[in-house]
């Protein structure tokens, strides 16, 4: 069994978000410093009918039409992310040993898009007009299963649920696989496709929502005074995460290495989170400890940054706490809107181009501090500067908490 490992190499990237398909059209997109946000016809007739879209997002065309016709929209995403990502590592899935690989994919809940319509078939009493791919198409642990068979691989193969932290935590857990030796290769990060009616008028009803419908593209402000919530989003991240002596064996050049990753729940709400930010400092502290790094080693940190209230205030604490001085701090939801349990996946791989280009992407439609929240937020434009290491911080519903700490390579 290979030895344990303490940082690993993150050598290939896979991003779907509405900023564009593919790691640099997702960057790119970002430093325009423009929102995604639109009105989106598939939430007509609701209170908030604004949401954050993946572009041209063709799954016959781009996954192809044979694995189309079984596929939910999350799932797609998650497939063509990985491809992306394999790609972007320069991997052949036909040199790999298939036991030695694993997957972990992060999903808030899966999808909905299936459900719903046959739901109604069994509501109009039609239960053998009900698809026998509903839960096939469905279930969270799909995007995982078909990344596997899509490249064979036959190794560990997980679905992680964490709510808004599930992305963050599915990259965890696959660091843990390859430092115990387990794994030489995971491909690991979220997928999600909130866009949907139903969780558009339960996160609505919750208050969690941007009412802002007349400006979809001013709608969420994250750590602004006039914050008012989020926009329900899309899309996926998929990283290949390797041990550095199969990287280095195979010739492959880092991105950058996962080298910290702490998690913690609140155990104090089920939705809000802790007004103090015990919890997320919390996980912020283990993943700083386990990377053997000191808050000063810090030079950025991409921030859940809802633009809720609440979110924003406690996860302004945490860093307070955290952090003597913070370094500068970013939120990608501004511009993306937030694709739940592919968020945090989503914004670890910007975090590592962050690195990788010593830059830090602005966060969108941030105007104006709240007074209670102290931070040196990056905004209106990419900030350039100097970086070595870099935090990235996922808050989920239940108190659930992710950090993960990256070292440029």
């Amino acid at each position: 069994m290979p030895g344990q490992c303490r940082e690993v190499a993150v050598t290939g990237l896979g991003v779907i978000s509405p900023a564009g398909i593919g790691a640099r059209a997702t960057w790119d997109g970002l430093l325009t410093g423009r929102s995604t946000a639109a009105r989106d016809p598939e939430l007509a007739g609701l209170p908030v009918d604004i949401s954050c879209r993946v572009p041209d997002f063709d799954t016959a065309a781009l996954v192809g039409r044979k694995a189309a016709w079984r596929l939910d929209r999350f799932v797609a995403m998650a497939l063509l992310a990985a491809r992306h990502a394999v790609a972007d590592a320069g991997l052949d899935p036909t040199d790999w040993d298939p036991a030695r690989v694993g997957v972990v994919m992060g999903t808030g809940t899966g999808s909905m898009e299936r459900y719903v319509g046959e739901f109604a078939k069994l509501a109009a009493g039609r239960p053998l007009d009900i698809s026998p791919l509903a839960i096939t198409r469905s279930v969270p642990n799909m995007a995982a299963a078909e990344i596997a068979l899509d490249l064979t691989v036959t190794g560990p193969n997980f679905a992680v649920s964490t709510a808004c932290a599930s992305g963050s935590s599915a990259l965890g857990i696959a660091r843990d696989l390859l430092r115990s030796g387990t794994c030489d290769i995971v491909l690991a990060g979220g997928a999600e496709s909130a866009r949907h009616p139903i969780p558009a008028a339960c996160f609505h009803r919750m208050g969690a929502l941007s009412t802002r419908t007349a400006d979809p593209a001013g709608a969420c402000r994250p750590f602004d005074a006039a914050r008012d919530g989020f926009v329900l989003s899309e899309g996926a991240a998929v990283l290949v995460l390797e041990r550095p002596a199969h990287a280095q064996a195979r010739g492959a050049r880092p991105r950058a290495h996962l080298a910290g990753y702490g998690a913690s729940c609140d155990a104090y709400h089920y939705a809000a989170p802790d007004p103090d930010g015990r919890g997320a400092a919390a996980a912020l502290t283990a993943a700083l400890a386990d990377a053997g790094a000191a808050p000063g080693d810090i030079d950025h940190i991409n921030a859940h940054g809802t633009g809720t209230r609440r979110n924003d205030l406690a996860e302004a604490k945490a860093l307070r706490n955290v952090f003597p001085a913070p370094p500068a701090v970013t939120s990608l939801k501004g511009a993306l809107g937030h694709a739940i349990g592919a968020a945090g996946a989503i914004e670890a791989a910007v975090t590592v181009m962050s690195l990788q280009r010593d830059t830090v992407p602005p966060t969108v439609n941030h105007e104006d501090t709240d007074l209670d929240i102290d931070l040196d937020i990056v905004a209106k434009v990419p900030r350039t500067t100097a970086q070595s290491a870099a935090a990235s911080l996922s808050i989920g519903f239940g108190g659930q908490n992710a950090a993960l700490v990256f070292r440029s390579a």
